[in-house]
This record gives structure tokens, C-alpha cells and sequence, in this order.
């Protein structure tokens, strides 16, 4: 090892290499992203159309389906959804994962432009998935002094003052009351005076404009034109004239047909914090901002404006700051690192006993990390949950290799040799074991970085994370540990080693592995039983896609029936307010009460008979109970509160946004009657199953409506058409904005024209609204359309173009996703639908499907990439082979461990063991490596895989016990954001005790099967003197009785020592064949020629030392 030799020689050469990297790595680590998770982009778009004032089945007929017919024909496309409703409609467009978002963008774009939509039907537009679209912080602003419409104001100034500090894009308030001017309109006067609602808005119109003009020359100046008529209040609105009376001519006023006054616009939503009325504030950072960074910008910079007197009165309310938890799940991560890295340093001293020797391991942990984040910095690596997990994961497995280094030394040590001398040989005679150990390791990480979608995307950083920190142990393994050693180590002043070797630990391993080789075939079928009831075993405990994160806050969302008005849907929130004002685990709540754009927008409430609360729990160490316990605890007193109210709780999934503890999936069939039978059966029989909380779907939301048929007939006597009918009942009943004026103190109010309430109270009411005919006359409603009451589907479901009813099954926390999924998969084939009827699954179930066949993908070419690391190394196809025996022996344990702790199988569980798949190979590598070494030197096979075993026990289980206890914080899930990796940890714990020790003994056994001297090394033969010899003392017995050799005779080829079975006597004249004789004289030969190369080296060694 040159580079090893290189080091030792000249220490200062390699510090100075050491600040270097320190330097770029602290350097590197200051410049990383603080980020949740990796960037996960996934290739995902949407085509979003409004048609106004059409029902849904108008909107799936007239927009939905064209555009699908167009959309349905792009490449790579693998599901499209759509949604039509009142007035508009969203079709979801998912691709494969090979491509992105971006390549495909221009070709979405065209295609939706080739649908032909309705005149009036506004043009379809594009939006892509981003991140950032997500807030990064949500808050309430209350006031104990003050109502919203007097605080409100001092909110704008604040909210503006936020929006300057670096990394904000912008900050959204809603739940704001406006006010407005209403100009109520006197159906009767209008009629009177031959007016309609549009002659109204239009003269209110034309007397509000503000329009430029031309340019006029006066004197040597150019000056630009501008006409003004503004209105300027209520008096100005007024005072309009706006035609003249039909019976005296004289002017007629705005005032003379309607009232008009300056009143708080109706309230579509409304926002609450701990029951006190609030503004929602919604905190949006810039694409590239460090989440973290801005984080903590933003929430000093508001505490400081908090402080000032303009905002004395204001208070905020943090339910939701991703920042602030990014920062204590990876403060979390990080503890986790430094214990494990403690741990190693323990295990170190405790094996060797040695106090030097822990302190070059902890500054070799450090060193490595830190390198690690140069290489994470230049590979455009953020620093997340993920990156950090790696580190904490291969903290335990980065100090492998020094101690593997370090305990070889201190072996060459204790056999009396210098500091120097021990740490240069040392070195060298494990430095290739650790090489190929550690490529092998990487190796295992290379089809991770392979895996598409979702689980490719959020493990990809993990896996570098872990191969970059190998890399960096094996570099410090090679040249900081044997420089550090050769200059703080001194050989101990008694025999350790040699009291080792005779120690009763040593001594009791000898027996154990010699029993072994002469029952290898006892010790192979117990590890088989071992191995089938671990494989068994493994999903006992159910399957999930990952486990949820606590976050520490749940939301609960209300429904009510269909124009339940916002009063009586407060009503209920209230009721749950009570409740959690009660739970002492609960800190704060906001409720959203009704549709606002933003929580519509974002998946919240949509009209006044929906509501949303946010609720946050206190910190994690003030609660013994998580997140999804307590939401379980106290869902059947919430959900009810109410009859009248349809009410769900849920958690937050760790990855992708849905619902914790949830299966989706959808039936289709155009055959609208089937599908509605199919629905019913399928909705019953699972709300029989005990294990689900709740079941939703998409064909539960009908509208109720009052339905107008305009005869066809009666319009056109009346000159009249459908469109103009429509258009007018659209306007009565919704208002118009006709403008919007400033007054004199520069508040900005709109202007709204609508019929006084009084006149569109009832049904009778609207079918005695007057619709003007352009001629003059006045006819009533009822008299050119049929009204009745009626309902309708909210929204209208259709996948793959076919329509379909989304399933939501909220199942308890006793049940996993994987039995969930099985168990609705039964309910299905049992309800015997229609051949025309499909199902699917989307959301986790459809993740996990995917992810299932990637890792088995991965979890394979990681073999294949570790038997071939260890061929090259190996220069042989046999020996690594016999190392890859050791990867199954994970199983057991994995499933030993998941079994007492109650861990579902998941992805990261999946990672964990294509990681231990690269772990315990070299537990194989060191122990095959020596063996060979000490068969080289001329040692009998045999012999040598004893001593193989003896030597190298040690720093077996000295790495092994370093990896466990390196990981053991994260299985032991401590502290916020964890939890993704906790599963990942209990199976690696699990994996590596049961390997570790099956290793010692299954791989001795393996190895003797594929070797050609202790194949049948348990053969035995009689001598003359009546004496049982088996095959591996021939060589011996030769030595001492060569002239005997003929009358020597194998007795069998199967038996194994110990039977007693087939043992000649002395009066039977069967003999040694002739091949028998020819190989063992070349044994002899060959031990003889090993032991004089052996001594010719030494010599050598002995030379090269004085010639330095």
C-alpha cells in the first residue's frame, strides 16, 4: 500500500491533507440546502377550463370529454383524471417517471388547443406541479382589542413588511371583510320605468370612466389627453340619471329605482383561531430559498414587527411551519449521528482497552463526515431528513473500516513489532479486504440511484449520502489511521496478544467452529429452518408504503348537506372547539369556515357548507401519546358531535401530501347504472368491516338545485332565446359588479348591482322575476321556463375517459396498507360487478406497487454488483460465492426484529435490507480474505479456517457491534422526523445480529464444501494399527508412519465424524488408492513450498526494513 506508506512517512504531508479537505467540506456544508426532503418533481400537469353558469354534466359533456379526446394522445402518458363541476373542469395528467414535466409541457399546450370548446367557454390553461406552490408557513393574525375589519388594516402594513425579507415570494391573507356598495334594485320600479338590471350597470358604467386620448401641441410642448368622470361615493351613485319617466318626462335618478348604501359585502368564509375571529396568513418562499434559512428570517423579522406599537395590538399564531420542523428533525438526525459515532468510540476501548485508540476513531469519524459534504455540495445534494439519515445510518459502518485497521495493528503490536513497523504491515494485510469490502458496500447503492418515481426520488440522496461517507472511511482507513497510529500507539508491555489467543472465549470459539466442520450438514439444515421461517415470517406484521411522520398536527374536515347556509355550519366547528379545548395535548386551532379562493385552491372548504380545522399539538417531549393515537382516541366524540354533519379526521402521509392511514382507489364504468351499483355494494360491505374508520366517495357530493327549463316555445313567441334567459336569471341572481370607485380618502370600494334580497327570497319569487324582451314588455319567468326543485352530482369523477367514483377508506391504526388494500381487493371480487366495471388503486397503494417491483429490481442487481466487486477483488468466481451465503442469514433477524416491534414491512424497510445486503458481506470478505491469506502462507485448509475464525472474530464483531450501535438512535425513532428512518434502523439492527453470528459458523462451512482440500475432509480411514484417521490428519499420520502407506484404506465419502458407522479393522486388507497416495504427497509438497516461501518473504520484509 503506497498510499499507506506514503502517509506514515510523512505525517505533515498528510495533516496538511487533512486541513484541505476540512476546509472544503466546512466550506461545502455552509453553502448546503436545509431542506424537509429531497426535490421530488414529479412529472405531473393539469389542464384547468372554466365554462360559467354550467352544470357539471354540461361541463363533462361540452369541455371535459373533448379535451381528453385530445389530451388522451400524448406520449407517455399513464393516467388522466378529470373533475368537472359547476362551471369548470381540471384534467390531472400523470406521466411515466422516465420523463419530466418541462419535455413534455409544449405538447400538452398544443394538443389542449385542438379541443373545440363552447364560444363561451374561456380557454383552457396549463399548470404544472411545483413545490414551491406549497406555503412554507401557516398562521392566524387575532386581536384581543380589536375586530377584524379594525385590525385588518394594520395586517396589510404588516403582511407588506414581510414580503421584503429575502427568500419570501409573497405572503396571502384571506378571511378579510370587505365593504362594498350595493345598489339594490325595485323590481317594480324597473318595471315601471322600463328598465332592466343591464341598463342599470351599464349607465354606472359609462359614468366611471377614465379614458386617454390623443396628443395636442401647445406652444413648444406635446401633452398627452385623458378623459375623467369618476364617482366618488354614495352621493355621486345617486345622483345619476340614469333615463327619464315615462309619465312626466323628467329626469329619472338612480336613487328613484333603488337603494343604494355603503354595507359589509356577505362573507363566504370565515377564519377563527382558538374561537376568536382571524386572518389567515399563508407564507410562500421562492423556488430556490433555503426553507430553513428563510424560516428563521421570517419568523425574527415578526417578532421584532410584533414588538413595534403600529402592530402592538396583533398576534401570531404558528400552526404550521416547515422550516422550524426541518430544523428539529434534523437537530433529531443529528443527535442521532453523534451518539452513534459515541457509541463507536465505547465499543472501540471496550474491545481493546486501549484509550489512544478511541481517540483516533473519533477524530476519523468527524474527518470523514465532514469530507462527505464536499462530495454532497459538488453533486448538487441538498442536506435533508434523507442525506442526514444516510450519514446516521453509515456512521456505524464508516468506522468499519478504521477499526478493522486499528485492530489488525494493535494485533501486529502485541507481537512485539514497532509502531511503525505494525501499523505499515497491518494496514497492508487487511487493505485489500477493506477495499473490496467498502466497493462492495457502494456497489449496493448503484441501483438505488436506478430506481424511478417516487421512492427513486427520495432515496437517491440517502444512498449517496452512504456511499460518499464509505469512500471517505476507506481514504481516512488508509492514511490518517495508520499515520495516527504509527505515532501514538506503542506495543503493550505484556503479551495481550498471546493471553488472547489462550483466553476461554477463544478457546470456546475453537470448539464451537470445529464442531461445526464435523457436522456441516446438521449446522446447514438448522440455518435453512432458520431461513424459511424468516421469510415466512417477514410480512406478519403487514405492509405499508412508509411510515407517517409526526408532524404534530391533524386537520378535521366538516361537511354538511348542500346550501347549509355558513351560521349553522359554524355551529358545528364550535362544538369541536369545545371539545379540543379540553385535550391538554392540543395547543392551537384555526377553523375555515366556508369557501375563500385560497382554500379552495388548495384542497380546503368549497362553499359555505364545508369547514376546515388545522390543529397542533404540543411538542412532542410534553405529549405521550403521538399524533395519530390521539386523533383515534378522540374521533368517535367528534365525528358525533353533530347528525347533520358528515366529519373526518385526518393525519398528514410522511411523503406525497394525502392522508395518513388511507387506501384510494376508484370503480369505473360508463354504464352509469352499474357503476352506481357497483358503488352501493362496495360502500356497504366495507362499512361492515371493523377496521375501517371511515369510507368517502365522490358520489356521495349531490348539489341541491333549483332547476330551470326554459320552454323552447313560449321564449320564442316572447322574443326571446334560451341563452338570453339564462344570462339574465344568472345576473339577477348572482349580482354584477358594475365598477369599483375610490373616494375621497382613497378607499377603494366596488359597486354592485343586484335585486334587493327581499325581491329573490322563495321559489315563488323567482318564478315571478320579470324578464324583459326587448320590446317593451315584461314577462314573468314561470311563464317561459319550468322551475323546480332538484339535485344534482357536485362533481363528476372519470378516469382513462371512463366515469368513475373515487373510494377514500380511512382504516385504524391495527391494520396496515398492504392488508387493507387485500382485504378491499376480496370485497370487489366478491360483489360479482359488471365485466364492464374496473377498479384501480391510486395514492399509496399504487406507489407501493410501483416501489415493490423497483427495490426486488434493485435488491437483485445489487447481488449481481456485489458478486462481481468481489470476483475482480478475488480474482475467482468461487470465493465470493461463498461470501454471498452470508447476505439470506439478514432475513431472520430482519423478521425477528420487525415481529417484536411491531413494524409494518415498508420501503425503508426494503432499503434496510438492500443496505445490510452490502453490510455483511464483509464480516464474509474479512473472514474469506484471511482464511485464503493463511492458505497462501502454507496453513492447511483446515486449519486455516479456524484460525481464520479465531483472528478475525474480533473485528467482526467489533464493526458489528459499532453498526448496531451506530444506528440505534435512529430505531429507537428520538425526536421529530425520524420516523421514515426508525423502520429502516430496526431492520438493519436485526439483520446484522443474526448475520454477524451465523457468519462465524454457516461461511467456515460454505468455504470447506467449495475448497478441494476440505471437501471431503471428513472422510476417514483406518491404519494398520487400527486407528480411525479422517482426511484432514493424513498429512500428519504420513509424516510419522510413511512407510505405512499402503495399507491405508478410505472407509467412506459421506460419513461424518462421530457416527461410529463403517470403522475398519486392522485385519482387512483394503488400501489407499493410487490418486489418494498422488495427492496427498502433493499436499506434503505443497505445505513444504508454502513454508519456504513463507520464510523467504519474511526474509525479504526483513531486508526492505534495514535498507529504510
Amino acid at each position: 500500500m503506497k498510499l499507506t506508506n506514503l502517509s506514515i512517512r510523512r505525517p505533515k504531508l498528510t495533516i496538511v491533507g487533512m486541513i484541505l479537505f476540512i476546509l472544503l467540506g466546512g466550506v461545502s456544508l455552509t453553502n448546503l440546502p436545509l431542506q424537509l426532503f429531497p426535490e421530488i418533481n414529479p412529472p405531473v400537469g393539469a389542464v384547468v377550463t372554466s365554462y360559467p353558469g354550467a352544470s357539471p354534466e354540461e361541463v363533462e359533456d361540452k369541455v371535459t370529454e373533448p379535451l381528453e379526446e385530445q389530451l388522451s394522445t400524448l406520449s407517455g402518458l399513464s393516467n388522466m383524471t378529470s373533475t368537472s363541476e359547476e362551471g369548470m373542469t381540471l384534467v390531472l395528467l400523470e406521466f411515466s417517471w422516465d420523463s419530466t414535466i418541462d419535455e413534455v409541457e409544449q405538447d400538452i399546450i398544443t394538443s389542449m388547443n385542438q379541443a373545440v370548446l363552447p364560444d363561451d367557454a374561456n380557454d383552457p390553461s396549463f399548470l404544472k406541479f411545483d413545490p414551491s406552490m406549497m406555503g412554507m408557513a401557516q398562521m392566524a393574525i387575532t386581536s384581543d382589542n380589536q375586530d377584524i375589519q379594525d385590525f385588518q388594516g394594520d395586517v396589510e402594513g404588516f403582511q407588506a413588511e414581510l414580503e421584503r425579507i429575502d427568500g419570501v415570494a409573497n405572503v396571502d391573507t384571506s378571511g378579510e371583510v370587505t365593504e362594498q356598495f350595493e345598489i339594490n334594485l325595485d323590481q317594480e320600479e324597473l318595471e315601471s320605468n322600463q328598465l332592466s338590471q343591464e341598463d342599470v350597470v351599464n349607465v354606472v358604467q359609462s359614468h366611471d370612466i377614465t379614458l386617454p386620448g390623443g396628443t395636442i401641441e401647445t406652444g413648444d410642448r406635446s401633452l398627452t389627453t385623458r378623459v375623467l368622470n369618476t364617482l366618488a361615493g354614495e352621493e355621486d351613485l345617486s345622483e345619476l340619471v340614469i333615463g327619464a319617466d315615462p309619465q312626466n318626462g323628467e329626469e329619472l335618478l338612480l336613487s328613484d329605482v333603488a337603494e343604494i348604501e355603503l354595507t359589509t359585502a356577505e362573507q363566504t368564509a370565515i377564519t377563527r383561531a382558538n374561537k376568536e375571529p382571524a386572518l389567515q396568513m399563508t407564507v410562500m418562499k421562492e423556488t430556490d430559498a433555503n426553507t430553513a434559512q428563510v424560516s428563521k428570517a421570517f419568523n425574527e423579522e415578526m417578532e421584532s414587527l410584533l414588538d413595534e406599537e403600529e402592530y402592538e395590538d396583533l398576534t401570531a399564531i404558528s400552526f404550521y411551519d416547515e422550516g422550524e420542523f426541518i430544523q428539529e428533525s434534523i437537530d433529531s438526525v443529528s443527535m442521532a449521528l453523534i451518539l452513534g459515532g459515541v457509541f463507536a468510540m465505547i465499543v472501540l476501548f471496550f474491545f481493546l482497552r486501549n484509550l489512544k485508540t478511541p481517540l483516533i476513531i473519533g477524530i476519523a469519524i468527524p474527518f470523514s463526515v465532514i469530507v462527505t459534504f464536499g462530495f454532497l455540495y459538488f453533486t448538487d445534494v441538498s442536506l435533508n431528513l434523507m442525506t442526514l439519515g444516510g450519514l446516521a445510518l453509515g456512521i456505524g459502518m464508516l468506522v468499519d473500516n478504521a477499526i478493522v485497521v486499528i485492530e489488525n495493528i494493535y494485533r501486529h503490536l502485541s507481537m512485539g513489532k514497532t509502531s511503525r513497523q505494525a501499523a505499515a504491515e497491518g494496514t497492508k494485510e487487511v487493505g485489500g479486504a477493506i477495499t473490496a469490502s467498502t466497493l462492495t458496500t457502494v456497489s449496493v447503492f448503484l441501483p438505488i440511484v436506478f430506481i424511478s418515481g417516487i421512492v427513486g426520488n427520495i432515496f437517491t440522496e440517502f444512498a449517496l449520502a452512504v456511499a460518499f461517507s464509505l469512500l471517505a472511511s476507506l481514504l481516512v482507513a488508509l492514511t490518517v489511521v495508520p499515520m495516527m497510529s504509527s505515532r501514538m500507539l506503542t506495543p503493550p508491555e505484556e503479551d495481550k496478544e498471546g493471553k488472547r489467543q489462550n483466553s476461554s472465549f477463544i478457546k470456546g470459539l475453537e470448539r464451537s467452529i470445529k464442531w461445526v466442520l464435523g457436522h456441516r450438514f446438521i449446522t446447514l439444515f438448522i440455518t435453512f429452518l432458520l431461513l424459511a421461517g424468516g421469510g415466512a415470517g417477514l410480512t406478519a406484521t403487514g405492509i405499508n408504503f412508509l411510515p407517517a411522520t409526526d408532524d404534530g398536527y391533524f386537520t378535521v374536515d366538516v361537511e354538511m348537506d348542500y346550501g347549509t347556509n355558513l351560521d349553522r355550519t359554524t355551529e358545528v366547528i364550535e362544538d369541536i372547539e369545545n371539545i379540543l379545548d379540553d385535550e391538554s395535548v392540543v395547543a392551537d386551532y384555526m377553523s375555515v369556515i366556508g369557501s375563500s379562493e385560497e382554500s379552495a385552491g388548495m384542497g380546503g372548504p368549497s362553499g359555505s357548507h364545508e369547514a376546515q380545522m388545522f390543529v397542533t399539538m404540543t411538542d412532542l417531549e410534553n405529549r405521550d401519546q403521538s399524533t395519530i393515537d390521539f386523533v383515534e382516541e378522540i374521533e368517535s366524540e367528534v365525528t358525533s358531535v353533530d347528525a347533520d354533519a358528515d366529519i373526518s379526521l385526518s393525519t398528514q402521509a410522511a411523503v406525497g401530501g394525502g392522508e395518513a392511514n388511507t387506501v384510494v382507489f376508484s370503480v369505473s364504468d360508463n354504464n352509469t347504472e352499474e357503476l352506481d351499483e357497483a358503488v352501493t355494494a362496495i360502500e356497504d360491505d366495507l362499512n361492515d368491516e371493523d377496521d375501517v374508520r371511515e369510507v368517502e366517495t365522490s358520489a356521495d357530493e349531490r348539489a341541491p338545485e333549483m332547476q330551470v327549463r326554459v320552454d323552447q316555445d313560449a321564449a320564442r313567441d316572447n322574443g326571446l332565446v334560451p341563452a338570453q334567459i339564462a344570462d339574465i336569471v344568472h345576473n339577477v341572481t348572482r349580482g354584477e359588479t358594475a365598477t369599483s370607485i375610490q373616494t375621497d380618502r382613497n378607499d377603494n370600494y366596488d359597486v354592485i348591482v343586484k335585486y334587493s334580497e327581499e325581491s329573490l327570497e322563495n321559489q315563488e319569487d323567482l318564478e315571478n322575476l320579470l324578464i324583459p324582451n326587448g320590446e317593451g314588455e315584461y314577462i314573468a319567468l314561470d311563464d317561459l321556463a319550468a322551475i323546480e326543485e332538484g339535485e344534482g352530482p357536485a362533481v363528476i369523477n372519470r378516469l382513462d375517459q371512463e366515469r368513475s367514483v373515487e373510494f377514500t377508506v380511512t382504516y385504524s391504526s391495527d391494520t396496515n396498507l398492504n392488508d387493507m388494500s387485500l382485504l378491499i381487493e376480496d370485497i370487489i371480487e366478491d360483489a360479482d360487478l359488471a365485466d364492464s366495471t374496473s377498479y384501480a388503486f391510486s395514492g399509496e397503494q399504487e406507489l407501493l406497487d410501483d416501489a415493490i417491483d423497483s427495490l426486488v429490481f434493485a435488491f437483485l442487481l445489487a447481488l449481481l454488483f456485489i458478486y462481481l466487486v468481489m470476483a475482480g477483488q478475488f480474482e475467482s468466481f468461487k470465493y465470493p460465492f461463498v461470501v454471498m451465503f452470508s447476505v439470506p442469514l439478514v432475513v431472520i433477524g430482519v423478521m425477528l426484529a420487525l415481529t417484536i416491534t411491531q413494524t409494518p414491512l415498508s420501503v425503508t424497510v426494503f432499503i434496510g435490507l438492500i443496505v445490510l445486503a452490502g453490510i455483511v458481506v464483509n464480516n464474509a470478505i474479512v473472514l474469506v480474505d484471511y482464511i485464503n491469506q493463511m492458505k497462501e502462507k502454507g496453513m492447511p485448509a483446515r486449519e486455516a479456517i479456524i484460525e481464520g475464525v479465531k483472528q478475525r472474530t474480533r473485528p467482526i464483531l467489533m464493526t458489528a457491534v459499532t453498526t448496531i450501535l451506530g444506528v440505534v438512535p435512529l430505531a429507537l425513532g428520538l425526536g421529530e422526523g425520524t420516523e421514515i428512518q426508525q423502520p429502516m434502523g430496526i431492520a438493519v439492527i436485526g439483520g446484522l445480529i443474526s448475520s454477524t453470528f451465523l457468519t462465524l459458523f454457516v461461511i467456515p462451512v460454505v468455504y470447506s464444501f467449495f475448497d478441494k482440500e476440505t471437501r471431503n475432509m471428513n472422510k476417514r480411514y483406518v491404519t494398520p494399527e487400527g486407528r480411525v484417521v479422517y482426511s484432514y490428519e493424513l498429512e500428519h499420520y504420513f509424516q510419522e508412519s510413511a512407510a505405512q502407506e499402503e495399507n491405508m484404506l478410505p472407509e467412506s465419502t459421506d460419513n461424518e465424524p462421530g457416527s461410529g458407522k463403517n470403522i475398519h479393522s486392522t485385519d482387512q486388507n483394503e488400501h489407499l488408492s493410487k490418486d489418494d497416495i498422488i495427492y496427498l504427497l502433493e499436499r506434503i509438497l505443497q505445505h513444504s513450498k508454502g513454508k519456504s516461501n513463507n520464510e523467504e518473504q519474511e526474509n525479504k520484509e526483513d531486508r526492505d526494513k534495514k535498507n529504510e
